[in-house]
């Protein structure tokens, strides 16, 4: 079933629980989590970088609504960190169903300004659009980039935004960095900052960098108004370890190599769907 990320998401924030999106950027990580959506009844979220829609190309949406629209429980096809209008555009023309807009690095006037411009071209099409205020760190191996230094989202600025755009989610900085981080590193959310950007608004968060912090925290945001969770390094870390396992092996047929990176993988996204609460949410979308 191929929705857009609205309507995904009002259904778990009314229900309180939330959805992983995870990265993808090939058939293989399609499929996995797809399949484990449908063995947990869950609903999900595809996700591809600009980058990684380069290295697929465009063709590989039409796949991707395939999938989606064969599937037995909700998916949406977002788009992860579009730096600008053509980015959003691009998205839209070749299938995705929602897209985001970061323009976080821009002063607030410019956020505003880009975010209303994509809001206004997405919406007439009934695609949906996320866009982000403050800054995701960066930490090892990270394919979706990020900033040296985390700037928290301010409240009172991501109320304005929200305001101005009509903007349908929104990303917040609250102390995530996308990618791995480094030993003896544990990054800790700032909950009370959620709850407050909570408070003021009246629509769904999204929590980027969702690998590698406590799953405690993780499922306590949920509480406060996050209901889209970003997670890429952790699941492609278990499939890249397992994979360089199998190379040492004797086969390489890619039949063979890839079933136990898969599974390794598919291990990753069900414990994330069972930490979000999704499980059997499925059915909650008629």
């Amino acid at each position: 079933m191929l929705i857009n990320m609205k309507d995904l998401l009002h259904v778990a924030r009314a229900n309180q629980f939330g959805v992983g999106a995870f990265n993808i950027a090939s058939a293989e990580f399609a499929r996995l989590v797809i399949e484990v959506a449908e063995k947990l009844r869950s609903p999900v979220i595809l996700e591809i970088h600009p980058e990684e829609h380069e290295f697929v190309g465009d063709a590989f949406i039409g796949y991707l609504r395939a999938l989606a629209t064969a599937a037995s429980v909700p998916v949406v096809i977002h788009q992860d960190h579009g730096q600008s209008f053509e980015h959003a555009m691009r998205a839209i023309r070749t299938g995705y169903t929602s897209v985001m807009i970061d323009a976080s690095a821009l002063p607030l006037e410019e956020n505003i300004a880009i975010t209303r411009r994509v809001v206004e071209a997405a919406h007439t099409v009934n695609v949906s659009v996320e866009a982000e205020l403050g800054t995701i760190g960066v930490a090892q191996g990270s394919g979706e980039g990020g900033h040296s230094e985390i700037l928290y989202t301010d409240p009172a600025q991501a109320e304005r935004l929200v305001a101005e755009t009509g903007v349908d989610t929104l990303a917040v900085a609250i102390g995530t960095s996308h990618g791995l981080y480094p030993a003896g590193k544990q990054p800790k959310l700032d909950l009370e900052r959620l709850q407050e950007i909570h408070q003021r608004l009246n629509i769904p968060l999204v929590l980027h960098g969702g690998s590698g912090n406590k799953d405690s925290e993780v499922a306590e945001s949920i509480k406060y108004g996050i209901g889209k969770i970003n997670i890429s390094s952790d699941m492609k870390k278990a499939f890249f370890v397992a994979l360089e396992a199998e190379l040492k092996g004797n086969s390489h047929e890619p039949n063979a190599l890839y079933i136990k990176p898969m599974e390794a993988a598919r291990q990753v996204v069900e414990h994330k769907m069972h930490l979000f609460s999704s499980v059997g949410k499925a059915e909650l979308y008629v």
